[in-house]
């Protein structure tokens, strides 16, 4: 018993640190992608943007004033990673390295104000996401639906 208490002793923090490691490397949509999608796309798609079926209904006066259909949670924001508008985050999103004519996505520019802060930031939503795929709903397999993380 004494010989157990003391292993745990020695060994009981530094398993502590190796888990609160391991915790510490996933991205989860409550710790990183919230507040990242706070600062870069909240203006735009946050609270007061409108619902998405809202959206598509005036899209060209909403466009204009600089307005986007809403995503500032989390039922919001999968609805254009998951279904029913699967893939909508990663088109919009992409650098241009996943696409056949190399163009990045129409907010790509967003995600930072530096080439390198958009890069980091696009990690980001890639590691949280999982499988980066930016085929629409039906272009869509089972195994690339399987392979999305978004955890909360």
């Amino acid at each position: 018993m004494l010989k157990s208490i003391a292993l745990f002793l020695i060994l009981g923090p530094v398993l502590v640190v190796q888990a609160l490691s391991a915790h510490a490397g996933e991205v989860t949509y409550t710790s990183q992608i919230k507040p990242l999608f706070e600062s870069k796309c909240g203006v735009c798609h946050g609270q007061d943007a409108p619902e998405y079926r809202d959206f598509e209904k005036e899209k060209e006066t909403y466009i204009s004033l600089s307005k986007g259909p809403r995503m500032d949670s989390y039922p919001h924001i999968i609805f254009f990673i998951g279904w029913p508008d699967n893939g909508a985050i990663m088109r919009r999103l992409d650098d241009g390295k996943n696409t056949k004519d190399g163009k990045p996505g129409n907010m790509y520019q967003y995600l930072g104000s530096s080439e390198e802060e958009r890069q980091k930031n696009l990690v980001l939503f890639k590691e949280w996401i999982g499988n980066w795929n930016l085929n629409k709903w039906l272009e869509v397999t089972k195994e690339e639906m399987n392979g999305l993380k978004v955890k909360y």
